[in-house]
């Protein structure tokens, strides 16, 4: 062989093997993981949703990207963060709240994966639980169905309060009806007053508090919201200096000094949600997947919160609680 044809060859496949890596780092599957709230918010989440991935066999670096985009708590922002991850091409979107309607808004084709508290059908995301029939499926677990719950456990530890305060998110209006509502007919039911307080930005539940305590009810009622979740520090921190007894959606709240918290595990609904995406990817279809309905609640009691507040827990309900903090 001549010295030139030699050269020649040495340098196509030079060229040859970078390009051959590239082929295969871009044939790695792209996950788009579209949130309302931030990066250090969920933590947790994004923990449970890759054990998710990893049980179907995906792992994050290894044989799958996932491109983050998060809304800081701007819902205005997820319009166009749904459709940058459409631009991108994805193979699935997994979001969760009311991303899941900005996701559906932006693609029809583009496989996605929801967590909700809402009921997907009638928010138009799926035609029945088990026959999703589009391109979207994912984890409904619920929230607001147990607000009755929730504020008769809160009475069972504050058995004298007569006015309970609730706060909600006016901004995310499809929860907050349903929140006002449930609570509404639960309160009516319990014989209790309540008294609406709203807060979208950090600057309003500021100000709630301090409505609070010119009002003085007997408890609050923390309505469930993704962005209440990413402000949970500012809202224990203001009920622990005002004395406030307050209950919570998640156990991510009582692990931070919140008194009490009732609801749906999230941790395991990003798991479940994780591994959904994982099967998706291998090739089955969002519309042969139904929506898992998480049945799976936990309740979270801080004790140490409860003697500081003067609260004695019934031993039924400590009995009763997934996990008391002392």
């Amino acid at each position: 062989m001549k010295r030139r044809e030699f050269i020649t060859l040495l340098g196509g496949a030079a060229v040859t093997r970078p390009l051959a890596a590239r082929a295969q780092q871009s044939a790695m599957p792209v996950v788009g993981f579209l949130d309302p709230t931030s990066a250090e918010a969920e933590t947790d989440r994004l923990r449970a949703f890759r054990q998710g991935l990893k049980e179907a066999g995906f792992v994050e670096g290894e044989n799958l990207e996932i491109v983050y985009r998060f809304a800081e708590n701007r819902s205005d922002r997820l319009s166009a963060l749904a459709a940058d991850l459409v631009r991108r091409q994805v193979a699935v979107i997994a979001t969760r709240s009311v991303g899941a309607l900005a996701a559906k808004a932006a693609t029809s084709t583009i496989p996605i994966v929801f967590m909700l508290s809402e009921d997907p059908v009638r928010l138009g995301l799926v035609a029945s639980l088990a026959r999703p029939a589009g391109n979207a499926t994912g984890i409904n677990f619920f929230s607001t169905e147990l607000t009755a719950k929730r504020l008769e456990l809160l009475r069972e530890v504050v058995p004298r309060a007569a006015r309970v305060a609730v706060l909600v998110n006016p901004a995310y209006a499809v929860r907050t009806e349903a929140t006002v509502k449930d609570v509404q007919a639960a309160a009516r039911a319990m014989g209790l007053q309540i008294q609406l307080l709203n807060a979208s930005t950090s600057h309003e539940i500021n100000g709630a508090f301090a409505t609070f305590v010119r009002d003085r009810p007997d408890a609050l009622f923390v309505g469930p919201d993704p962005f209440f979740s990413s402000r949970r520090s500012q809202l224990v921190n203001l009920a622990s200096r005002h004395a406030v007894p307050a209950t919570y959606s998640g156990r991510h709240y009582p692990e931070i000094g919140g008194l009490m918290s009732y609801g749906s595990d999230v941790n395991d609904a990003a798991r479940q949600s994780g591994a959904y995406v994982g099967r998706i990817l291998k090739g089955t279809k969002p519309a042969d997947l139904p929506v898992v309905q998480s049945s799976k609640f936990e309740l979270v009691i801080n004790a140490e919160t409860a003697r500081m507040l003067g609260l004695t827990v019934p031993p039924s309900l400590l009995a009763l609680a997934d996990e008391v903090i002392e």
